[in-house]
């Protein structure tokens, strides 16, 4: 890539189950700038069979990609996968923080399946129930807690350290794809993540995350469904997903392999926000697509017409100056890019 502004920056680091996405941004008179961006695809042939093996090799990655890309910014921002964090919220009476940093700890233990002194743990206020007037019931905070293995902290402050970089902060990766596709948006929205290996379901509500669900069907997946239905290779797989998708016609073979995979997507998201809608009495306006299999032709629209909801593909860069050029892209950029983006956005605390 290109130098695309002359301005300081800030990297977002996404490591994924696929690739390792980095994007360099930059901020002048309260505009973000693009600087510079670049992708790291993993081999067919794994990361290594070891965690020490797959470490060196995230290393190894980010240094080719830093030099690749030419990234003249140090300071980075890096994401934790969900799988590798315990992540809830709970209710408790209003209290000062004083009192709330004391109880909270007591409170996550029913929730930690591991020992706290394991964990590094932290929580957020992200919302107040005030009692209905005339009640005598105390009103309640809403907190969310956020426990990550000690080991794992460590871990990625390893491979950044070691592959030159200043690791400024760690953040959830539901975090990031928040900040990045939502603002400073509070309404009830539900993002739906389609990455490499899994597909994310988030609940957000002002701000924060309120639900989160995983589920192993993503892009890999729908690859390999049209790999075993053509008995071909992954990579002719991928080119003929790209191509014609989910086009409707009744030669499209990649259509038919496919839309069952599709169709339980569908159904885990509809599962999800109609289970939250139930429990809160509230209503979710609109679902936020983004990740990579959103590029696929013709996934959105049936995607929308399955959910019979609200659907918009998210946009981490509507907020973001990018050159002219990448306009045509963009969109296509934003939906593989979106949490790297959204971590690059972090301001400092």
């Amino acid at each position: 890539m290109f130098k695309l502004f002359q301005s300081k920056g800030k990297l977002g680091v996404d490591i994924g189950t696929h690739a390792i996405k980095i994007v360099e941004l930059g901020k002048e008179n309260g505009r973000f700038l693009l600087l510079n961006y670049g992708i790291f695809a993993f081999p067919e042939t794994g990361t290594g069979t070891t965690p020490e093996e797959r470490d060196a090799f995230l290393t190894q990655g980010i240094k080719q990609l830093i030099e690749q890309s030419k990234f003249s910014s140090v300071d980075a921002v890096a994401a934790l996968p969900p799988f590798s964090l315990f992540t809830t919220v709970i209710e408790m009476p209003y209290l000062s923080e004083d009192d709330l940093a004391k109880a909270i700890p007591f409170e996550a233990r029913k929730y930690v399946p591991i020992p706290l002194s394991e964990v590094v743990l932290d929580w957020s206020i992200i919302g107040v129930n005030e009692a209905a007037p005339g009640s005598t019931t105390p009103p309640t905070v809403e907190i969310f807690i956020a426990a990550v293995p000690r080991e794992e902290t460590a871990r990625y402050q390893a491979i950044m350290q070691a592959a030159g970089l200043n690791l400024v902060a760690l953040e959830l990766q539901n975090t990031g794809l928040i900040r990045g596709l939502l603002g400073n948006d509070l309404s009830p929205t539900a993002v739906v993540d389609i990455g490499g290996r899994g597909t994310t379901i988030i609940i957000v509500s002002k701000g924060y995350e309120r639900v989160s669900r995983s589920y192993e069907i993503g892009s890999f997946e729908i690859t390999k469904s049209i790999a075993h239905a053509l008995n071909i290779s992954a990579g002719k797989a991928e080119d003929l997903k790209m191509q014609y998708g989910m086009r409707e016609g009744d030669d499209n073979v990649i259509r038919d392999s496919v839309i069952s995979l599709v169709d339980l997507i569908v159904f885990e998201t509809s599962k999800t926000i109609a289970g939250y809608e139930e429990s809160k009495n509230t209503k979710i306006g609109r679902v936020v697509l983004t990740g990579g299999l959103v590029n696929m032709p013709s996934f959105v629209d049936y995607f929308t017409k399955r959910l019979s909801r609200d659907v918009i593909v998210g946009n981490a860069f509507s907020r973001v100056v990018y050159p002219q050029q990448l306009a045509p892209v963009i969109q296509e950029l934003s939906n593989t890019l979106a949490v790297a983006t959204g971590l690059a956005m972090r301001e400092e605390s």
